[in-house]
């Protein structure tokens, strides 16, 4: 008995011995760093990867129309009908608006009448000239009646035109009593109402072009020759935008323009898509994400994405020096793929990185690798 009890001892001392020695290598560096004062913090590391990715890039978006314009009278008067409902597709030159006619169709009526009395007159003293030149031929009156007459005539033609001018204002007047659509699109929900009395000064509706429309973005001047090759077709790319509500939209869109200057305060450039958008679930002003597929033509540089510190916008990651201290890095991210990202500035390949933990690091901190839990403890020999 005394024999078994001591071989049972003897095994589980061996056991605890050699957890203890594996304990000791996965604290080595902790010990040593507390022999010098401070305490390691433990965290686990990565390694920066270089090549070739494939991923999306995501960019905040609105929806623009590519026409859009306010809808205001052009004339005073009472509104008398009101051709269309609130939120309606119209055409091209279909009527809107109508305010009251009558008057403007008096003035024209009146001016229509006074150019043929001016014409009447005009025709008159023309005729009252032919008769003094036969009559001044014979030296029959007196030289200062023709040069009356020929006054009379030069007047009453400027009348004609005068009354001309009456009547194309008068007409233009009446024209615009009635408002018209200037392009095809949807009218929104309208300012005004039927007895209306309006001026040349109200809003009356908005109308936008809804088919196609634009999902406008702002892109890193760094990003410019990219797109520019999008736009142009040198290279290809897959376009689509993520709704409000999280569903993506359906149909794909294209490159169509980008703006002609960077903007120098924040270092990013307009970019514009165009999409199809015949059921007008695109509506102007809408929020969206806009999803750009990217392919990167040479390596690029890869570190796990809960690796990066946002601060204020600056992004910043701890590398690990050749003292296993913490040195903090700003860096340029790019695009991301899965749960990496692409790093454009900061960091070199094969540096290793601080990926969890990084809550608990501070610049200078000493640093020891945490094992993985449920990971196996190697004793000690």
């Amino acid at each position: 008995m005394n024999k078994k009890f001591l071989f049972s001892a003897l095994v589980i001392g061996s056991g605890l011995l050699w957890q203890s020695c594996g304990s000791k290598d996965s604290s080595k560096q902790q010990q040593a760093a507390a022999a010098q004062g401070e305490i390691a913090v433990p965290v686990s590391f990565g390694t920066v990867e270089q090549q070739i990715v494939s991923g999306l890039k995501s960019y905040p978006a609105s929806v623009v129309p590519l026409q859009e314009t306010e809808i205001r009278a052009e004339v005073s008067g009472y509104v008398t009908k009101i051709y269309v409902s609130d939120g309606a597709f119209v055409s091209k030159g279909q009527a809107l608006y109508e305010i009251d006619r009558v008057r403007y169709q008096a003035a024209v009526d009146q001016a229509k009448a006074s150019l043929a009395i001016s014409k009447a007159n005009l025709q008159r003293v023309e005729k009252d000239l032919q008769r003094y030149q036969t009559l001044a031929e014979r030296d029959a009156i007196a030289k200062q009646t023709l040069d009356y007459a020929i006054t009379d005539v030069n007047n009453q033609k400027a009348q004609v035109q005068a009354a001309q001018a009456a009547l194309t204002a008068a007409q233009t007047d009446l024209q615009r009593s009635t408002i018209r659509a200037p392009f095809s699109g949807a009218v929104g929900i309208s300012q005004v109402r039927t007895g209306a009395l309006v001026s040349p000064s109200t809003s009356l509706n908005t109308v936008s072009s809804i088919d196609p429309v634009a999902v406008e973005f702002q892109i890193s001047e760094k990003e410019i020759a990219e797109f520019a090759a999008y736009q142009a077709g040198r290279a290809s790319t897959e376009i689509t935008v993520v709704l409000p509500d999280g569903t993506s939209y359906p149909a794909q869109g294209r490159i169509s323009t980008m703006d002609r200057a960077v903007d120098p305060t924040t270092g990013t450039i307009k970019v514009r898509a165009t999409f199809n958008n015949a059921q007008n679930i695109l509506r102007a002003g809408m929020n969206l994400t806009m999803i750009v597929k990217s392919t990167s033509s040479s390596e690029q540089l890869l570190i796990p994405f809960k690796a990066v510190q946002d601060q204020l916008g600056v992004y910043n990651v701890y590398v690990v020096n050749d003292s296993s201290r913490a040195e903090q890095r700003a860096v340029e991210l790019g695009l991301k793929v899965d749960d990496k990202v692409v790093v454009t500035s900061g960091v070199q390949a094969g540096e290793k990185i601080v990926v969890d933990g990084v809550m608990n690091v501070k610049t200078g901190a000493k640093l020891v690798e945490n094992a993985p839990q449920g990971a196996p403890q190697q004793p000690q020999k």
